[in-house]
């Protein structure tokens, strides 16, 4: 019988990445390496091999297991702060509208209007679904009758980063398991 490794094509196998701490360099996305960038890390000597799969790679004169999981040789200092965009806003508020608590159909809403002087920037924008938003207009929370569950804040990226591991990615792999710790109850 075939490993499920075997059958799986090579683009299907991607490395997980971890900081020479052997933490993930990122949750939220995952920190992975397509197999082709990984084996050059490991060529070019920047990387230890944690993990492989089943699936090999070969040339004429050569054969090495794809590497599931690598740590890196050196570590590397995350950013303390992250990039303002509009995927980490809403990581920030967890994916959910900062006003009703829905989950669909979501936006960002200046807390102060732009009209008002408002900026787009960590403190200002939370995020809302498009009703919410609507209904607000271009008033303040309190001008428009409505509550934000939580203030804006400027996060760090260990906050964002605690807050995407509240959401597995749908795949992971048995080898990656020992090296994520997700917010999910775990069976016996």
């Amino acid at each position: 019988m075939y490993h499920p490794d075997l059958i799986r094509h090579p683009e299907n196998c991607p490395a997980l990445v971890l900081n020479a701490d052997y933490t993930p360099l990122s949750y939220y996305p995952l920190s992975l390496w397509p197999w082709q960038t990984a084996i050059k890390a490991v060529f070019l000597d920047r990387v230890d091999i944690v993990s492989t799969y089943e699936r090999e790679v070969h040339s004429p004169s050569f054969q090495m297991k794809i590497p599931s999981v690598i740590a890196l040789k050196q570590y590397v200092r995350p950013s303390e702060h992250p990039a303002f965009t509009r995927f980490n806003l809403f990581l920030r508020d967890r994916f959910s509208c900062q006003y009703c608590g829905s989950e669909r159909d979501l936006t960002f809403d200046h807390v102060i209007p732009r009209r008002a002087g408002g900026r787009t920037t960590w403190e200002n924008v939370a995020t809302a679904c498009s009703p919410c938003n609507l209904r607000k207009g271009g008033r303040t929370p309190k001008e428009a009758g409505m509550r934000l569950h939580i203030q804006p804040i400027r996060p760090t990226t260990w906050h964002l980063q605690e807050n995407g591991r509240a959401f597995p990615p749908n795949y992971l792999h048995a080898s990656w398991h020992d090296w994520l710790y997700w917010d999910v109850e775990l069976l016996a």
